[in-house]
């Protein structure tokens, strides 16, 4: 591996500031395990407890087993601290607190759980005790005001036997049709035999008005990913006996919905037609109605998540790379926008009698709770302070012009001090989707760079390329049918202009992203290959006509991105459009990488790439699969195995004095030194 330049001056730089008595430790790649997200916030009706999560990754390199992230139940009441009531191996999702609030309901697999079932935990202390266990994991669930009854969803356990343990393991694929129904079951009576309430399709949440009046369901007519996506309906119920009151026909994909407490409302979050790639328009219906209207249809914005204020609707609302907390009348005027700070982004709300939580972050710091009350934010919890302890490299955001004269906007993130001539080394990081966004808050993550790659001398390029949301759903739509398009002119364009700037060497950028962004770094390196000195691609798209054949969302492909099925004239385009097809005239050197159990992109995506590389070319190419992980991964190993290989590449190839021939790194990792033994259980 080849020394970074640039890390011994920022060393340099780093000793200077230390003996000046300044703080001067960056972010590293060893710090990712120690950032911590808080999440699934809840508020207690009468607004005086706040509840939440708290994502903690395993730390490997401290001894830890490897896992995916531990969930922690963290619990304040009002003007207090957070208090940790539950720190555990394992998930914990979908809070709830008891009218009276000496418990708080929960969904966890605990050890020795067989599924996910039902926990509580008294707000006075002790241990969490299951309070209901099915027979499969439960979904969605509803505890009733008076304690004694949960409504939930579940799928049926398949009872038909089996003869894997005789080497009969076939798979028939796509035609497990168990679908999840709602249920209900007594809590009072431990032997009480669990009810199907509605069985009409296949059920994924559920909202009960405050006053237990109204039951919407959000139902797709299979369990296949694809009609879950893109034909999911909400069907108003009786909530005694499933009976369906009314149906409302969703337009395109469907976000979060939300009951009024009187229940007389419904707010939701939905895409405006078929077509449209996301679900962030607001829209309004009157309960047991089958017509609804779209409120923020034409807004320059996407809507994140909401929750009712009394009468009104509070929506987050993300607005290029900044949000706003915005609240709707029910005929959609705007009625005002709470005023929050300019450097934190908030992502998700809950309300519970006027007073607001939400979870935000920023540049500074990761996600952590916070409160407002008459325009004055309140930061609540501090699970991330140790990074004020760090020199962390500053983040600006970046808006430059497209060659057809579109202003593009994005995140750019460069090394303390003053660029050195010639401008720093770009690593630039590309978003899936294409539908979704960065925001201008804590954006560093295992596989992007961020940060860590800052620390190392780079500058790091997130732009919000056409496609994206955020800019309301024409900007979203202006992707579809041009893959690798105009979406990609903006991605060289911006590195154009910050060549232009002086900011960045145009001889040493390297392009990198996941999903959809790992086919703009499969396209970069092979049609534009001229451009990139160097690529890693994750979870990538290489061949759009085999992608149709074996993703799992094959109508959202074709109704939200290309437009046209590949038989409608479309094979050549899909082709050429595909990076396979440009493999033989690349010259930049490509890691691929990739989850053996993916289903989104195939894992076949990459290997196709590399084949074609390796076959018609003599650029460095290298395959690395991951055999635990899917679409992105999602254990400690794995992820810190990916940021090493990942910076390593970058390293070796964005050097000072790097060609594109050079020798790839070698292909094991040095970890000897830096694993600790595993720690006890009992620690």
């Amino acid at each position: 591996m080849r020394n970074n330049p640039f890390k011994a001056t920022l060393l340099a730089v780093a000793m200077a500031t230390v003996s000046a008595g300044v703080k001067a430790d960056t972010f590293e790649i060893e710090h990712l395990p120690k950032v911590q997200h808080a999440a699934n916030i809840t508020v207690s009706s009468d607004g005086e407890l706040t509840a939440y999560t708290l994502g903690a990754p395993r730390d490997i390199l401290a001894g830890d087993k490897d896992g995916r992230a531990d969930t922690h139940l963290y619990i304040m009441r009002e003007n207090g601290e957070p208090i940790q009531f539950i720190g555990t191996q394992g998930s914990i999702s979908g809070l709830q607190f008891s009218p009276d609030k000496s418990t708080i309901y929960f969904k966890s697999k605990r050890d020795g759980d067989e599924n996910t079932s039902l926990y509580s935990i008294s707000l006075a202390g002790g241990e969490a005790q299951k309070r209901f266990e099915y027979e499969t994991s439960i979904g969605d669930y509803r505890v009733s005001n008076d304690g004694s009854t949960l409504h939930f969803v579940a799928t049926e356990k398949d009872t038909r036997k089996d003869f894997k343990d005789k080497g009969f393991d076939a798979v028939v694929y796509e035609e497990d049709q168990r679908l999840a129904s709602l249920w209900s079951v007594s809590l009072n009576d431990k032997d009480a035999k669990s009810v199907k309430v509605f069985d009409g399709g296949h059920v994924s949440d559920f909202e009960v008005s405050a006053n237990e009046k109204t039951l919407v369901a959000a139902v797709a007519p299979t369990n296949l990913v694809d009609d879950s996506l893109m034909l999911t309906d909400l069907f108003f119920l009786d909530i005694a006996t499933g009976e369906v009151k009314s149906r409302i026909d969703i337009p395109g994909k469907l976000g979060a919905f939300e009951l009024s407490d009187n229940g007389e409302h419904l707010a939701f979050l939905a895409g405006t037609d078929i077509h449209d790639s996301s679900n962030g328009v607001l829209m309004v219906a009157e309960s047991n109605s089958d017509s609804f209207m779209q409120l923020t249809k034409d807004a320059p914005q996407h809507i994140m998540d909401i929750d009712w204020l009394g009468k009104d609707i509070l929506a987050v609302a993300h607005r290029g790379v900044e949000s706003a907390l915005v609240v709707y009348e029910t005929n959609g005027d705007e009625k005002r926008t709470l005023k929050t700070p300019n450097n934190i982004v908030v992502r998700s709300v809950d309300i519970g009698d006027g007073q607001i939580r939400f979870i935000a972050d920023s540049a500074e710091h990761p996600r952590e709770v916070f409160s407002i009350k008459r325009n004055k934010v309140v930061k609540l919890s501090h699970h991330n302070a140790w990074i004020d302890e760090l020199e962390l490299a500053p983040q600006t955001t970046h808006t430059y012009t497209a060659r057809d004269g579109r202003p593009i906007e994005g995140l750019l993130i460069t090394p303390n001090g003053t660029a050195p001539e010639g401008g720093w080394p770009l690593i630039l990081t590309v978003h899936g989707g294409p539908e979704a966004h960065y925001s201008d808050g804590w954006i560093t993550r295992y596989s992007d760079g961020g940060q860590f790659a800052a620390a190392d001398g780079y500058a790091v390029f997130y732009p919000n390329y056409r496609g994206s949301t955020g800019r309301g759903v024409a900007f979203a739509k202006e992707h579809q049918d041009d893959y690798a398009g105009k979406e990609f002119n903006d991605l060289v364009d911006g590195v154009d202009a910050l060549v232009a700037d002086g900011v960045v060497n145009k001889d040493r950028v390297g392009i990198t992203g996941g999903s959809y962004g790992g086919y703009a770094a499969m396209w970069g390196a092979t049609s534009q290959s001229e451009h990139f000195a160097a690529a890693v691609a994750f979870v990538g798209i290489s061949n759009q006509i085999s992608k149709f054949g074996t993703s799992d969302i094959p109508n959202e492909m074709h109704l939200v991105h290309s437009l046209k099925w590949p038989w409608e004239d479309n094979w050549m385009n899909l082709l050429e459009r595909s990076p396979i097809y440009h493999a033989g005239k690349s010259t930049t050197p490509t890691l691929i990488m990739h989850g053996e159990k993916d289903t989104r992109v195939h894992p076949s995506q990459s290997m196709e790439l590399y084949r074609a590389m390796k076959v018609r070319t003599q650029t460095p190419v290298r395959l690395v699969f991951y055999p635990n992980e899917g679409h992105g991964n999602r254990n400690a190993a794995a992820q810190y195995d990916y940021s090493l290989r990942f910076m390593r590449w970058m390293d070796t190839y964005l050097a000072q004095d790097a060609t594109r021939s050079d020798p790839m790194p070698p292909t094991d990792l040095d970890l000897a030194d830096k694993l600790e033994p595993e720690k006890d259980d009992a620690e």
